[in-house]
């Protein structure tokens, strides 16, 4: 009985020691760039009521939330998504701010997955919402902004995949498709189901030039020079605009020069109903998920009463953690961090020389020497946990260092 107590549910895990020092030194790298960039942090609440995440809102199904019951028999939900949250506090705090908005935020999101998909049910996000600017050039700066925190982080081989779902939307509607033909047709898309894409349109009576796009939206991607032939062959507006905008992107993240990072997908999707715009997402190698989820967003303030443009997106930290753990690169936390060992007799000169240490910003561990434990064991300890300098203090006032370079 006591051991079960010991176990975690199923899609959670404890985080400790280096790996959490490691994950929370990459946070704050992250955050430092939003705060750069003119960006105020924000908490939300870990529940909500259940109709703020509801079908048009949110980003999983009813099924897929973490569902209970308050006293007065309101149903709650463990946050599934940032951005619904976000929406509502700033149609809550922020309706009369005419100019736009800039929020930033560290928390955790809950989805209660499938135990078959093999992914996590907490995941730690930390990310942007820019409310109130439907320019290109906010566009360009969240982007930007994905770039330099995963710089930040330590990161170096990555890559941001650009979308338009305007452009798909655009066919879509020059093609006449209802609702469930147009969603059977993204899944396929998305899938990257270049048969089941091929008999579907098969079934539609297009003419034979947007047949044709259909057929290679699974195909488009690249630099957005590869895709500029594809703006000639769209009659229709939405679709033309839509590749308007990414050039106009590209054009600004030239000036960051930033653009090398960033590459171009015709054929993204997203099943989030909340997108309007731009999408996009960042890869790197170590993880088979993205790293980086995000688009614009015109129509969802209005749902909390604040009819504004918005763009955002979020930082999956488990996922960058781990390609950073595979890709073999070192986070770095600081400050050093020093262990000192002391006699009993020598604890007013250990304290001192303790507080001394702190003042001038190292984190410095105080350790009461027992007689139970040898000089190995605390030797092996200080390696474990990665101090840089170890040393103990004799009963007599002398110091021994108990680590290479680790006297203070």
């Amino acid at each position: 009985m006591a051991a079960n107590l010991l176990h975690t549910p199923e899609g959670v895990r404890d985080v400790y020691g280096r790996e959490c020092a490691g994950k929370l030194a990459v946070q704050e790298k992250i955050s430092h760039v939003f705060h750069l960039y003119g960006y105020e942090d924000i908490e939300t609440p870990t529940f909500e009521y259940f109709d703020i995440f509801n079908k048009e809102r949110g980003s999983v199904t009813s099924q897929e939330m973490f569902k209970f019951f308050d006293r007065d028999n309101n149903t709650l939900v463990l946050r599934p998504d940032m951005t619904p949250a976000i929406a509502r506090c700033v149609g809550k705090y922020f309706f009369e701010e005419s100019v736009p908005v800039r929020l930033c935020y560290r928390e955790r999101t809950f989805t209660n997955n499938s135990s078959y998909q093999g992914r996590q049910k907490e995941v730690t996000q930390t990310g942007v919402e820019l409310i109130g600017d439907d320019a290109s050039s906010a566009d360009a700066e969240v982007i930007a902004m994905v770039i330099d925190a995963l710089k930040a982080s330590g990161l170096r081989e990555f890559q941001v995949e650009l979308g338009q779902v305007d452009f798909f939307r655009g066919l879509t509607e020059e093609a006449g498709m209802d609702q469930e033909t147009r969603e059977t047709l993204r899944e396929l898309i998305e899938n990257k189901n270049y048969f089941g894409v091929e008999e579907l349109i098969s079934r539609q009576h297009i003419s034979q030039s947007l047949r044709a796009l259909f057929l290679k939206l699974p195909e488009l991607f690249g630099s957005l020079d590869q895709l500029g032939t594809v703006k000639s062959m769209v009659t229709n507006q939405r679709s033309r605009k839509a590749i308007e905008r990414l050039e106009k992107i590209q054009a600004i993240l030239e000036s960051y020069g930033l653009a090398d990072y960033v590459s171009y997908d015709l054929g993204m999707l997203s099943k989030y109903q909340y997108y309007t715009g731009i999408i996009f997402k960042a890869y790197t190698y170590g993880t088979g998920e993205y790293i980086v989820n995000g688009g614009r967003y015109d129509k969802l303030l209005v749902q909390f009463g604040k009819d504004v443009p918005a763009v955002g997106f979020a930082i999956i930290i488990d996922q960058l953690m781990l390609a950073m753990e595979r890709q073999k690169v070192e986070v770095t936390a600081e400050p050093e961090q020093i262990m000192m060992l002391y006699d009993p007799e020598a604890q007013n000169q250990a304290v001192e020389t303790a507080c001394r240490l702190r003042q001038q910003g190292n984190k410095t561990v105080l350790i009461r020497r027992s007689s139970r434990i040898s000089l190995a064991e605390y030797r092996d300890f200080a390696t474990k946990k990665g101090f840089k300098k170890a040393s103990w203090v004799k009963g007599d006032g002398s110091s021994v260092c108990l680590l290479e370079g680790g006297s203070l």
